[in-house]
């Protein structure tokens, strides 16, 4: 078959569409299962696609969409996790399968609760049923599901080269029967290499933990670990044969839906509420529940190891099959003989065969390696990295668990990884993990719309194009219904229309409207041309003055004059603007400091003041020198993609310094700030000091009339102020901008932090 496959696909069978679900409990600062509810601000449990609960209320479960590659599910995974640790404040999210610090009574663990719709009362049920028959401590544990399919061109491709025996949909389903099968024969090896809950806490006191568990390797994959009360074997020979056997089950009292069938395998339709549409629709995906939750992963896998996990996929496929009758409870020995044994020897695997510790591993491992050369998928280094773990235990993950609670304890050694996971999230709390390249406004956008449970596409990465769409019922009932928004770069919405963004996006159409709406203005003119400059150009000499073009955003092309200026630098400040736009603006300088006023709405949500580029001087750097340190802060970037921008010494600073008699390699004495230009854009690599709360509501009122004159929803308001602590001072409205920045608002350099994208959500009635 691995020959067919490299004829008709190769590198092509690696399209495969993946996801995974990660449990994990929330734990209070001593390691103790929070009795706290689920955070309100996570929405619906019933409605959120990325963050709902399992069986407890104090029980996350972070679900990725369907990726392409393993890598953007890795990301995914771990934006997730960000966002979560984020929210639940002075909790943590519990590091590993194993429970940690658990109520000695089943009644102290709070059951998930949902809202009173009819899906939210049967999975509330569901939850109490399993109480009952499990009792609440197995419940507990937690994993990773991995899930996995073919795209549909890769099962259309082997179907037209096949012998067509059998209907598509037939072809289909018993392709992923096969790899059920084989997975069930192999899972030993994941619990192997993936395996880390050989430790636990003495408050699980479990009567299914016996002396031979004292070793394990996994005590969730094996019979003391989370299972039906009895051992149920489905029938995998067809997909009839499947579903009829567990119903079987469920007629015969062993279990009371589908969905209690733990087994190490899932075998998934289309529609998860209807298990009838497995007939009718054909196998979907397979889910794997064996994966241990990786303590050391924010994420809790690993990339090295979701990498692995498509080689193995493809391993399944190709690999043959014996026609022993009972591999299934072969399968079932040979794992509980890993999970409890398996970092001493997994020689005693039962394959009929004498085999010497470890061989069996490697065979299989080698048997993948083939499969990636021969289909020249460049994954060897994941195959390597299984290897070592082989050939040493000490290199598992659950040697190293191990190791750290002998030294530090269990709840302490846990914590521990638990307190630099959140650190990291925190760290990273202004990015959405494997979107760094949108810019940091859309991400931010993005990031909220998860956390609340609205669906999130990237429509176009480019243009920072996403759609944001969210389902949810009516009163709780079973209307339910569904609203979709457009976005792009964050603030350009359909609150906006057309002509509102035509009219921001030129100066000269703006003032007039400000004006006739009696908003003070800076007085100006208008230059079409170098020749009208050189007419009246003597008019403007050393006159406090602003240049900058008709219809730029971003500080792009501005000159400022706040003392005057001489003719030549005047000229030049005209050819600075006229190489962005062919109409000039001269106006009035205004004294007194530039405000960002964001309105959204009828409502400020965020004021800063934006101060120019600038550095401080050590008294042994110049200039370009300090730049270039102050630059290299993990806070500035280029593209809008971080809270700060870069800082240019481009044309308008190097005349900006020439008026202050410097220039780039001026060494600035000890704390001496030297800025370098007078706009304060944070485009141009200025800082930001939010002043909301400080701001008098007469400057606000004023923001909100004049983004209501021009008809904007969502406007962004440059004001001058003299001095703002004073109602009565000069003012100036000097821009209003259509498609403000948000992040910098949202995560100011000096000041509190806004969360602008839950405005921009409820302005969209994405939100209450």
């Amino acid at each position: 078959m691995l020959k067919d496959i490299k004829r008709l696909l190769g590198k092509n069978i690696l399209n495969c569409n993946f996801g995974i679900e990660r449990e994990g409990l929330r734990v209070n600062l001593n390691g103790e299962l929070s009795k706290t509810p689920h955070p309100d601000v996570f929405g619906f449990k019933i409605f959120n696609p990325y963050i709902t609960t399992d069986f407890s209320e104090s029980q996350l479960e972070l679900i990725t969409p369907t990726f392409k590659t393993s890598k953007e599910v890795y990301n995914f995974s771990n934006a997730l996790y960000d966002i979560v640790s984020f929210e639940i404040k002075d909790e943590y999210i519990w590091p590993q399968s194993m429970p940690c610090i658990i109520p000695s009574e089943d009644k102290e663990i709070p059951i998930a609760s949902y809202c009173g719709c009819e899906q939210g009362k049967i999975a509330r049920k569901y939850r109490e049923e399993l109480l009952l028959k499990y009792g609440g401590k197995k419940q507990l544990i937690s994993g990773i599901h991995y899930n996995f399919s073919f795209n549909e061109s890769v099962l259309e491709r082997l179907y037209e080269n096949s012998e067509k025996s059998n209907d598509y949909k037939t072809f289909k389903n018993n392709i992923y029967l096969k790899i059920a099968r084989n997975y069930l024969r192999y899972r030993w090896l994941l619990v192997y290499l993936f395996g880390c809950t050989g430790t636990l806490h003495e408050s699980y006191d479990c009567d299914d933990f016996k002396d031979e568990c004292s070793e394990a390797l996994s005590f969730r994959n094996s019979d003391c670990g989370y299972k039906n009360n009895i051992n149920l074997f489905p029938d995998y020979s067809s997909i009839e044969s499947y579903y009829n056997s567990i119903n079987k089950f469920i007629e015969e009292g062993f279990i009371d839906s589908h969905k209690e069938l733990y087994s190490s395998v899932r075998i998934k339709s289309k529609d998860s509420k209807d298990f009838s549409s497995l007939l009718k629709d054909g196998v979907y995906y397979l889910e794997y529940r064996s994966i241990d939750i990786n303590p050391f992963e924010k994420g809790g896998i690993s990339l090295d190891d979701l990498e692995f996990l498509s080689l193995f996929n493809i391993f399944l496929l190709i690999q043959e099959e014996s026609d022993y009758t009972d591999w299934q409870k072969e399968a079932l020995i040979n794992q509980n003989n890993v999970a409890l044994r398996g970092q001493y020897d997994i020689s005693l695997l039962k394959d009929g065969s004498d085999i010497s510790k470890n061989k069996w591993a490697l065979d299989i491992l080698n048997s993948i390696k083939v499969i990636n050369d021969t289909l020249e998928l460049e994954k060897g280094y994941f195959i390597d990295k299984m290897i070592d773990r082989v050939n040493n235990y000490k290199n598992t993950y659950n040697y190293k668990m191990i190791e750290k609670v002998k030294n530090e304890g269990y709840i302490e050694a846990h914590l521990d990884l638990a307190k630099k996971h959140k650190k990291a999230s925190y760290d990273n709390r202004f990015k959405l993990e494997g979107y760094e390249d949108l810019e940091l406004s859309t991400q931010i956008l993005m990031k909220e719309a998860i956390k609340r449970g609205i669906k999130t596409e990237v429509l176009d990465r480019d243009d920072n194009f996403i759609c944001l769409s969210k389902t949810c019922s009516v009163d709780c009932n079973e209307d339910i219904i569904t609203k979709t928004e457009y976005v792009k770069q964050a603030t350009k919405t359909s609150k906006d229309n057309y002509v509102t963004v035509l009219a921001m996006e030129n100066k000269v159409v703006t003032k007039r409207i400000l004006e006739k709406n009696n908003i003070n203005i800076p007085n100006g003119k208008e230059f079409n041309s170098k020749e009208d400059v050189l007419n009246q150009i003597d008019y403007f000499i050393n006159k406090p003055l602003v240049i900058k073009p008709k219809s730029t955003n971003f500080g792009l092309g501005i000159s400022i004059f706040p003392k005057g200026a001489k003719r030549d630098d005047i000229l030049s400040a005209f050819d600075i603007a006229f190489k962005y736009d062919t109409t000039i603006l001269v106006e009035d300088f205004i004294k007194g400091k530039e405000y960002r006023f964001l309105v959204i709405g009828d409502k400020v949500c965020g004021v800063l003041h934006r101060v120019p580029a600038n550095v401080v001087g050590d008294g042994i750097n110049s200039i370009e020198e300090l730049v270039d340190i102050k630059n290299r802060s993990s806070l500035r970037g280029k593209g809008y993609k971080t809270p700060l921008e870069k800082i240019e010494l481009d044309e308008n600073a190097r005349l900006f310094l020439k008026h202050k008699g410097l220039d780039f390699n001026y060494i600035p004495k000890k704390d001496e700030i030297v800025y370098l230009r007078e706009n304060s854009n944070i485009s141009t690599g200025g800082d930001s000091i939010d002043y909301t709360d400080d701001m008098p509501n007469k400057f606000k009122d004023l923001a909100i009339k004049s983004s209501k004159s021009i008809g904007a929803n969502i406007c962004g308001v440059d004001m001058m102020i003299e001095d703002f602590k004073d109602e009565n001072s000069n003012y100036a409205i000097i821009e209003l901008n259509f498609n403000p920045a948000i992040h910098i608002h949202s995560y100011p350099y000096i000041g509190k932090e806004r969360n602008i994208a839950k405005e921009i959500l409820n302005i969209l009635d994405l939100i209450d």
